[in-house]
């Protein structure tokens, strides 16, 4: 390896600590990092990014990652090979490779920042949007989810049906992915936040994969996109397509995303939107319920409707399917992700949006 070809990995190696020392930074200054990043530089990045991969119907990260997926492994077999014909020069060999692999590490991760991580340490959204959250009464966190019920049941007997009496979506997942703007379009009046370029959601092909993998949507980070699994049930589908797309608008805290989630399910002009967004409003504080006061939960859930409760044994039924270690392990490296990103909680980071839920309550009959 020449001198300057060196020189030049070991400038892409220091991206590794630039992108540390860059995060870490962002963390002590999120006024800064919501008025000049996710309002301004996130904006001018996710903009031609979303042109782009709206051109085409099909997921780019999807391809992308596919690409990526052959050439590891046709690299890997060259590797094998080179190491047996040369095994003289296999320490060579290794620390080459090695080398080459700390480098396309440290340009993704750098990238990653860059283009939408530092979207973690902007403005809790609460803030942005004026809420007051703080601690509630168990009593309080009963009457949210009593009235998220009484919404949800409403808006059940507005949504089609199968044979089966489960909740369909009435132009399928194709047609609801188009028509997923809509809730971001009318919320945007309320929260300017939501204004801006993007690309419509797209399904993936390979939605099966995702679901053994126990992954209901994925945004794309380098293309701009929110992936969804076209696999699930049609109850979850508009909820999960707007919590990629809150992703897609510079959101990146999870529960964050669950409640953007529910406003754009609500604030959307059908009601199959509204009742997805209305359900998992309900599962996750019915849950926070459940752990706080299992005996007023259990009151809680008599009151439920039999559409809504064969909705929920559906969606129960499809996901017991797919129990396997490797959906453990991807959950595993979920929670990861999300503590490495500053949410400590984890994947129980989820059940914050409570939070918010009851923030709006609040606002709402104050």
């Amino acid at each position: 390896m020449g001198f300057k070809k060196g020189f030049i990995k070991l400038c892409f190696v220091l991206l590794i600590p630039l992108g540390l020392l860059l995060s870490y930074i962002s963390t002590l200054y999120p006024e800064t990092v919501e008025s000049v990043y996710s309002k301004g530089l996130y904006k001018f990045i996710a903009t031609p990014l979303n042109i782009i991969s709206g051109l085409v119907p099909f997921s780019l990260a999807e391809l992308l990652l596919i690409s990526f997926v052959v050439f590891i492994i046709v690299k890997f077999v060259k590797l094998i090979i080179k190491l047996f014909k040369s095994p003289k020069q296999i320490k060579h060999t290794l620390i080459h490779s090695l080398l080459n692999i700390v480098v396309c590490v440290s340009v993704l991760y750098f990238s990653f920042i860059v283009v939408w991580g530092l979207n973690y340490q902007r403005l809790p959204f609460s803030q942005i949007a004026g809420l007051k959250v703080e601690p509630a009464s168990v009593s309080e966190l009963a009457e949210v989810c009593e009235k998220l019920l009484d919404q949800a049941k409403e808006l059940r007997k507005h949504v089609d049906e199968n044979d089966e009496g489960v909740m369909v979506l009435h132009d399928g997942k194709q047609g609801a992915l188009k028509r997923a703007y809509k809730g971001y379009e009318k919320a945007s009046a309320v929260y300017p936040e939501f204004n801006g370029i993007y690309s419509r959601p797209k399904g993936v092909i390979f939605s099966e994969v995702m679901s053994y993998l126990g992954i209901e949507g994925m945004y794309s980070t380098y293309t701009g996109e929110a992936n969804v699994n076209t696999s699930i049930l049609d109850a979850p589908f508009p909820f999960t397509t707007c919590h990629e797309m809150a992703h897609q608008r510079g959101f990146a805290r999870e529960d964050e995303a669950n409640y953007l989630a529910y406003i754009a399910c609500k604030y959307h002009p059908d009601k199959d939107f509204q009742y997805s967004g209305m359900l998992y409003a309900l599962i996750y504080a019915g849950n926070a319920l459940y752990d706080n006061d299992p005996d007023r939960y259990s009151e809680l859930r008599k009151k439920y409707s039999d559409a809504i409760e064969r909705d929920l044994a559906a969606i129960r039924t499809y996901w017991k399917k797919y129990e396997t270690p490797v959906q453990d392990f991807s959950s595993s490296v979920n929670d990861t992700y999300l503590k490495v990103n500053r949410q400590e909680d984890g994947v129980k980071s989820y059940g914050r949006m409570v939070d918010l839920l009851i923030a709006e309550y609040r606002a709402l009959e104050g």
